[in-house]
């Protein structure tokens, strides 16, 4: 039993992988080429898709939050900061090769790829003697250090002089900017800092589509807080992450917080919880929420040198502030919307001959992060229909984002819509020409309602708020 669920699952993944290049979605990188192990490039509809879902997460975290302010740093930044925070001598995976296929792997993931509880990506290192390589039963090597980092030159000489990194994540360049943004901003403790940017690890292992790459983008908080009072805010960021999951769509039943036990968490962390999804390939970090204490700025005004200690404008008190960290990843919740939008509907739904098919698939996603919000379609390519569905589509475009296609037969459209999560699909048929009305069809109900044309501009705001 637990052999065909994890073949459907499996299943399930291939589908979603395929119907995400096939309709534009997501695509491998540099794929004329071959592609590029765990690099790929986002289409029309996964560009919007992504920006979408970056732009609730800033009216989330950001925007509606007085005491939050936003933040873009520079991806290359000065090689001291990653001293400070101790990405150049701790930031490390352990590496093994196999001496017979040649093939490399993290030591901390051949627990489950050898079928050994608990399965899990966060287990120590081993005695790696006692493993095999997952792929061809070969000998492994001992294990050895692999810093993640991704290195380069500055300027024209590669000499240890110009080394620079690519960022391995957002929050140094926020870390950084604490005394910039509290002179010019003129905020009082407790604050917060946010960020969405790019971040890269030369992973040693990638797997499972867009779950790991080397390439990913973060969306990041840094919430600066007195230390009397880390607990009260770590419990409120809690409440907001979970309130973000279920604006994603995620069922409560694929989603696990798991509190890291002291032996596993990162020596500065006084706590941390890991926000688990339950996905087609195995339960896997999603988000973490971590209490950083004041590791952070104490490092870089040791490293640089400058006091960011903090003082109080009302109380004078001075001290160096703590930090709640809610880090969650753009791609992984791209991932994570999709895998509960995607439907399958055996024998079909559509009621229309030839539209009717074994099997339909439907994306439900969330009316706020659907790429395409309404799609125009003219019931036929004649003249007076098509001339009436562009100025609609050109009307309704200064709002919302729409699609226009007249290429087909009207069902195999509608399900076409239905693949990609477009919430509404408006027809414009021979009746509107005399009755100036259209008929809108629900993604989800597949209900349909006649609606004037002067007034489809309030019937859509009513339905998206």
């Amino acid at each position: 039993m637990e052999k065909k669920s994890k073949q459907i699952n499996q299943n399930k993944m291939e589908k979603l992988v395929a119907l995400l290049k096939r309709r534009g979605f997501i695509f491998p990188s540099s794929d004329i080429y071959g592609g590029i192990q765990a690099a790929y490039d986002y289409g029309p509809l996964g560009v919007e898709l992504k920006n979408n879902i970056k732009r609730a997460w800033w009216k989330r975290f950001v925007q509606s939050k007085l005491d939050m302010v936003g933040l873009d740093a520079a991806i290359i930044m000065h090689p001291k900061v990653w001293e400070a925070s101790g990405h150049v001598k701790n930031f490390t995976d352990p590496l093994v090769d196999c001496k017979k296929c040649k093939k490399r792997f993290r030591a901390d993931h051949l627990l489950p790829a050898n079928a050994k509880s608990p399965g899990y990506d966060k287990e120590k290192p081993f005695f790696v003697s006692d493993y095999q390589c997952p792929d061809c039963g070969g000998e492994l090597t001992e294990v050895r250090q692999f810093n993640l980092m991704f290195q380069t030159f500055m300027g024209p000489l590669q000499e240890d002089a110009a080394k620079v990194y690519l960022r391995p994540e957002t929050a140094g360049g926020i870390f950084v900017n604490f005394k910039n943004v509290v002179d010019s901003m003129r905020l009082r403790v407790p604050f917060g800092i946010g960020q969405i940017g790019k971040a890269f690890r030369n992973e040693i292992t990638v797997e499972n589509f867009i779950f790991r790459t080397r390439e990913f983008e973060q969306m990041e908080v840094e919430y600066f807080v007195h230390p009397r009072e880390w607990e009260k805010y770590f419990n409120e960021w809690l409440e907001i992450m979970k309130g973000w999951c279920k604006f994603l769509g995620i069922k409560d039943s694929n989603l696990h917080l798991q509190e890291i036990p002291e032996s596993e968490r990162a020596f500065y962390s006084q706590r941390t919880i890991d926000f688990e999804y339950d996905y087609p390939f195995g339960r896997k970090e999603l988000y973490g929420l971590a209490y950083r204490t004041d590791y952070d700025l104490k490092q870089h005004q040791k490293f640089s040198g400058q006091s960011l200690e903090y003082t109080d404008p009302l109380t004078k008190e001075k001290y160096i502030p703590h930090i709640i960290e809610p880090s969650l990843g753009v791609d992984r919740s791209v991932l994570v919307v999709l895998l509960e939008a995607y439907t399958e509907i055996i024998g079909g739904r559509t009621t229309t001959t030839e539209a009717t098919k074994e099997l339909e698939v439907v994306l439900s996603l969330p009316y706020e992060l659907a790429p395409v919000k309404i799609a125009i379609l003219p019931l036929a390519k004649k003249e007076s229909l098509v001339v009436m569905a562009k100025k609609i589509a050109q009307d309704l475009g200064n709002n919302y984002a729409v699609q226009y296609d007249e290429t087909g037969s009207i069902g195999r459209r509608y399900r076409r819509q239905d693949e990609i999560g477009t919430p509404y699909c408006l027809t414009i048929d021979f009746d509107t020409i005399t009755d100036q009305a259209v008929t809108v069809r629900d993604r989800d109900s597949m209900q349909q309602e006649r609606v004037a044309i002067k007034d489809l501009d309030n019937f859509f705001k009513l339905k998206f708020n």
